[in-house]
């Protein structure tokens, strides 16, 4: 798979630049564009799933205030890296304190990943945020709002965004391929949104790494994110459930061994297809697998060995089926 870098080229090369552009988030589009006609705008509060528009929202209000030349008015920061009490206290408060002319009269600072900033970082970040009114508004960008401490929640605007939808990120990923001249195939598309789970940016990714093997295809799409593909995943599951242990082991050491896969990857390939509506599998008998998956994902989170769980899922697995055979 190439670089992060260069996935991340169509995610920037493709992403909306003004309010208009974005998609799926319209109430919060119609608050924001109120703010721009007003050409004033309280501390935000962008809160919701990676890869739905918050950050891009932040840059198209921006442009949108601004014009062109917003970089000039507009300090982007990543928490994530740039998440002490330091950074508050020199690089956000000397952006924050001085004037700029025009007729806009603050600049905006965005943090990004506000969710990873230290507690002493927030307690100063409130403090920061009531001094600098005048001259500066904050956007802080989290996909955790709970870890935001409740002074700076109650000093914000809320806007909570949404997964997207399946129409609009295939029909955004069908532009981006005709676009770049890319040949694709209508289920693969389909397969990537559901693999992004309404993660936009994590979805074009996905189609920039699998047209780099030619046509995009679903056989592509599972190669380069390194995940099984269902069918092979649900045959293992039918030869377990059908008292075949041995043959399902062996499909089992198959898919960690051709897919580099880890133990959890497995398992939360194998709670994905218990509930696909391609597996025709009893209500109950899903029930008891997930609560089985669950407590397998507990051990291998504390460190048990992959190999040994798996193979203790599958002769549970065995044992379910022998049960409903009877």
């Amino acid at each position: 798979m190439a670089s992060v870098e260069v996935e991340l080229l169509w995610a920037e090369k493709y992403r909306p630049k003004t309010l208009d552009e974005i998609v799926n988030q319209e109430e919060i589009v119609r608050r924001l564009k109120q703010f721009v006609k007003s050409r004033n705008m309280p501390h935000c509060l962008f809160a919701g799933p990676p890869g739905t528009g918050k950050t891009t929202a932040a840059l198209a209000l921006a442009h949108d205030l601004y014009g062109s030349g917003y970089a000039r008015y507009v300090l982007e920061l990543n928490a994530s890296d740039a998440r002490g009490i330091d950074v508050i206290r020199t690089t956000v408060k000397e952006f924050a304190r001085s004037v700029v002319p025009g007729p806009i009269p603050f600049k905006i600072i965005i943090l990004d990943e506000a969710d990873n900033m230290t507690a002493d970082a927030q307690q100063a970040l409130r403090r920061t945020m009531e001094l600098f009114t005048s001259t500066c508004r904050f956007i802080l960008i989290a996909n955790y709002p709970s870890k935001i401490i409740e002074p700076i929640q109650s000093r914000t605007a809320f806007f909570r965004f949404t997964p997207l939808k399946k129409e609009d990120v295939v029909a955004r990923l069908k532009w981006i391929a005709d676009q770049e001249n890319v040949k694709y195939d209508m289920e693969a598309l389909e397969t990537i949104f559901e693999l992004s789970e309404g993660d936009m940016r994590r979805a074009i990714n996905i189609l920039q790494a699998a047209s780099a093997l030619g046509r995009v295809t679903v056989e592509a799409v599972y190669k380069v994110i390194g995940a099984a593909h269902p069918t092979e995943v649900r045959e293992m599951i039918k030869a377990a459930l059908a008292g075949r242990f041995t043959e399902a082991r062996e499909k089992l050491r198959a898919l960690m061994i051709n897919y580099g896969l880890s133990g959890v990857d497995v398992v939360k390939a194998l709670h994905r297809e218990i509930f696909s509506a391609e597996l025709k599998i009893p209500e109950e008998l899903k029930v008891i697998i997930a609560d089985y998956l669950g407590e397998v994902q507990y051990r291998l989170a504390e460190g048990a060995d992959d190999e040994i769980q798996l193979s203790a899922l599958i002769a549970r697995l065995a044992m379910l089926g022998k049960r409903l055979r009877v």
